[in-house]
């Protein structure tokens, strides 16, 4: 039977800055478009602004508090549990000094 795995390439020094070289000039290349910095524009005049509409950032932000929201109960349920824990652990710590003491 014939072996299907992939095939293994040793990652050499040079391979590597090959490697982070070309995502390097990827990312550049992708980020010269957005940029002002990439594209060489000097003026701020000369750069055209991203615009979000304020209900796509409404969105987000209801959906943030909804987290926390959801969070701070799943916290407290969290304490609570805790406190019972806490409680247990005090009367065993207890009993066992008594018995032994």
């Amino acid at each position: 039977m014939e072996n299907k795995m992939a095939k293994t390439l040793n990652l050499t020094p040079a391979l590597l800055r090959k490697i982070v070289l070309e995502e390097r000039a990827k990312m550049l290349r992708e980020a010269a478009g957005s940029d002002h910095f990439m594209t060489g524009d000097d003026h701020p005049e000369d750069v055209e602004a991203v615009e979000t509409d304020a209900g796509d950032l409404a969105g987000t932000i209801a959906q943030d508090i909804d987290y926390m929201k959801a969070l701070k109960i799943h916290e407290q349920r969290l304490q609570a549990k805790l406190k019972r824990i806490q409680e247990a652990k005090a009367k065993v710590r207890n009993r066992v000094t008594r018995k032994l003491g």
